[in-house]
């Protein structure tokens, strides 16, 4: 799957590994409502592509994400169905990579502020390079960061997400990996390296047991903890009758490489 390079969001497979790239330098990728929906189409096509096992969301230029499009949000001042409309757009794609049933890796060179480090902590991975910086500063300008404070809450602990939700303060890359927020900080001559490393490392695991494994981990953790080991018990049952289990446990026992199927 690939797009113009002059389109909002880039997107190309390689080794079942696709990159979506935000494609707006100029405008600092930010997450204007045209590129939310171009965002949004691509998740959704990847969603039901079988070429794809894990996605690498990366941007174009020096800035990852610099949030919200505020000169848009400005032309739109007196208008409360488009800041609605925004905002639950936002919402809804951040929430789509989380249900994305494949792996998602955060591509992080650069600074990712307010939604764009929403996008971030949405990820289920993140590598940043060692001059990524992190914040959320919409106290600055008087509109609190209260959709970004959602996944910054589920991935750092509650004081220090209300840290950098109170001050607005950048942190950079070597603190967001203290913090939890990225799980590598790199050269950023070895970024891509590691980056896609690691998604070639779990692109050659079953697709079907990458799929099970993400959905349950993210239902478990809403949920009291009898209720996560009732739920996961389920789920490794059924799991246990998929072919790719079944293959990958017989591959052990016989020494030798399994045969995935994705199913």
């Amino acid at each position: 799957m690939t797009t113009a390079s002059d389109a909002l969001v880039k997107v190309h497979t390689e080794n079942a590994v696709t990159t979506v790239t935000l494609n707006q330098p100029a405008r600092r990728n930010s997450l204007s409502m045209a590129m939310l929906d171009a965002l949004s189409n691509v998740l959704t096509e990847l969603g039901q592509s079988d070429d794809t096992r894990v996605v690498v969301l990366a941007a174009a230029g020096n800035v990852f994400c610099a949030g919200h499009d505020l000169r848009e949000i400005r032309e739109q001042f007196d208008c409360q169905d488009f800041q609605r409309a925004l905002f639950h757009q936002c919402s809804k794609v951040m929430q789509q990579i989380v249900n994305l049933p494949k792996p998602v890796i955060a591509r992080v060179a650069g600074v990712a502020t307010a939604a764009g480090c929403q996008l971030v902590a949405s990820c289920d991975l993140a590598v940043a390079e060692s001059g990524a910086r992190f914040a959320t500063p919409g106290v600055n300008i008087g509109l609190f960061c209260s959709t970004p404070m959602v996944a910054l809450s589920r991935n750092v602990s509650r004081k220090h997400a209300m840290e950098m939700l109170l001050t607005g303060e950048m942190i950079d890359a070597p603190r967001a990996e203290q913090l939890g927020l990225v799980n590598r900080v790199v050269d950023p001559a070895m970024l891509d390296e590691v980056v896609y490393g690691l998604a070639a490392t779990i692109a050659g695991k079953s697709g079907h047991t990458l799929k099970v494994g993400k959905a349950a981990f993210y239902r478990q953790l809403e949920m009291p903890l009898a209720e996560a080991y009732d739920y996961t018990a389920e789920v490794m049952a059924t799991n246990m009758a998929a072919r790719d289990a079944q293959e990958g446990i017989s591959a052990f026992l016989e020494k030798r490489q399994p045969e995935w199927r994705h199913k």
